[in-house]
Parts: C-alpha cells; sequence; structure tokens
C-alpha cells in the first residue's frame, strides 16, 4: 500500500491561490489513477481532479480554476487552485489507486474566507 501525505492547505482570501502537494511513499511511475478529492462540513467527499491513464478530468466547479499535476521524479502529486472561492472550503484529499486497492491521504484543510 501506498502511504500519502498531503501539505500546503491555509487560510486564503477569495480569489486567492494555494497549491496543495501529496508525497507519496514510494515511486509513483507505476500508478496510473490518481486524484483530489475534497469533503467540506455536512457533506459528501467528492472527487475534484483526477489524472487517469493520461487522461485529466475535473470536477465542473472547478474546470479552469485548478489543475492537477504529477511529478514522477519526485513522487508527488499536485493541485494549483486559483480564483478560490469560498465554496471551495474543504478538508482536500489525495488519492491513488494500485491494482485496485484505493489509498487516501490524511487530508489537509484549505479554507477560504475573508
Amino acid at each position: 500500500q501506498v502511504q500519502l501525505v498531503e501539505s500546503g492547505g491555509g487560510l486564503v482570501q477569495p480569489g486567492g491561490s494555494l497549491r496543495l502537494s501529496c508525497a507519496a511513499s514510494r515511486s509513483i511511475f507505476s500508478i496510473y489513477v490518481m486524484g483530489w478529492y475534497r469533503q467540506a462540513p455536512g457533506k459528501q467527499r467528492e472527487l475534484v481532479a483526477r489524472i487517469s491513464f493520461g487522461v485529466t478530468t475535473y470536477t465542473d466547479s472547478v474546470k479552469g480554476r485548478f489543475t492537477i499535476s504529477r511529478d514522477n521524479a519526485k513522487n508527488m502529486v499536485y493541485l494549483q487552485m486559483n480564483s478560490l472561492k469560498p465554496e471551495d472550503t474543504a478538508v482536500y484529499y489525495c488519492n491513488v489507486e494500485v491494482a485496485g486497492r484505493s489509498s487516501w491521504g490524511q487530508g489537509t484543510q484549505v479554507t477560504v474566507s475573508s
């Protein structure tokens, strides 16, 4: 199983930017499905962005504002978040799928507020 550690969350004003990072405990070169999810208070966890076999997808509410990327050499997955809105406030989780098994990080809090 892959251990994941997220970082980069925090408090930001509306319109601001944050970059979330996810460090994997081993090489991600052969991991073909990875993504970022978020869970706001009182809501279900939702997929935000995913890279699946080279295809990148985003939930509609973040299209044009968020970008998911990976750095195989550093075993890192990133989520660049621009033009943040209060409704982006949530705990953000990194996820990878290997051989049908899903691994999660502990989450990082993102709060968008003035």
